[in-house]
């Protein structure tokens, strides 16, 4: 039995409405809605199923009779201030990272850009943007164990016991185990310190749920670091583009 001439290998094969993603053209939801609408062709001929098998470097893909092109690569570090989402809206009304997006010249006239992980509503500092689906899943990967740092403020001077079990792992209410890959302080007061904490995975609100099973508070938690690519001085609420440099860097950490 002959292979259709635009049916995929298995190695490169996605969906249809991934690969349409992947490209950049739009949402994976909106490309469901087309495909089905009958809009997207792949070598010649409609296709209505959203799951068809197409390799997006090889077949021939058109919306509404335009052939679709990959989209340019972008990639960006923001400094996400205390109070903003990351996501595209907030049910209270918040201020979102995509908010901040559309003041930046290149990220504004960009589709589809995407964070690469999350940082929650209270913390703050370097957050990754990308429309390169691929790219940002290979850096969440935790077979990856690119490093991410952060700065952490608690309420409290540490002792070695309390340093030793952050490295150690401390058993969460939620019934999971959480480490830091490292742990020092970097300053101290009379009531409250500064802790850098590494992480080599990240799971969600891992460093506030970590300490808040040592009855610790978490006063300000910010990410200075991811890999390579340090936060350095670029303003809060500020985005700008990854040099070739440090994308590179990037691709290659972990």
């Amino acid at each position: 039995m002959r292979s259709r001439p635009d049916a995929a290998g298995p190695r490169d094969a996605v969906s249809l409405a991934r690969a349409l993603s992947k490209l950049g053209v739009c949402s994976r939801r909106d490309a469901e809605a087309w495909v089905r609408a009958g809009r997207v062709r792949v070598g010649g001929r409609v296709v209505r199923e959203p799951s068809h098998r197409v390799d997006p470097g090889r077949d021939a893909i058109a919306v509404d009779g335009d052939p679709v092109r990959a989209a340019a690569r972008v990639y960006l570090a923001m400094n996400k201030p205390r109070g903003v989402v990351v996501s595209r809206e907030d049910a209270r009304g918040a201020p979102t990272v995509h908010d901040l997006l559309a003041t930046h010249p290149v990220a504004s006239r960009v589709a589809h850009l995407s964070p690469v992980g999350r940082l929650d509503k209270a913390s703050e500092g370097l957050l990754l943007v990308t429309n390169d689906t691929r790219w940002g899943a290979r850096l969440l990967d935790p077979a990856s164990h690119v490093d991410r740092t952060y700065h952490v403020q608690i309420d409290r001077v540490p002792d070695d016991a309390l340093l030793d079990a952050l490295r150690a792992g401390v058993a969460t209410q939620e019934g999971d185990t959480l480490a830091a890959k490292a742990v020092r302080v970097l300053r101290s007061g009379d009531r409250t310190a500064w802790l850098e904490v590494v992480l080599d995975e990240g799971r969600n609100r891992h460093i506030r749920r970590m300490l808040a099973a040592r009855d610790v508070e978490t006063l300000r938690l910010v990410r200075v670091a991811i890999g390579p690519l340090a936060l350095g001085d670029l303003p809060k609420g500020a985005v700008r583009a990854l040099t070739a440099a440090e994308q590179r860097a990037l691709t290659t950490a972990g």
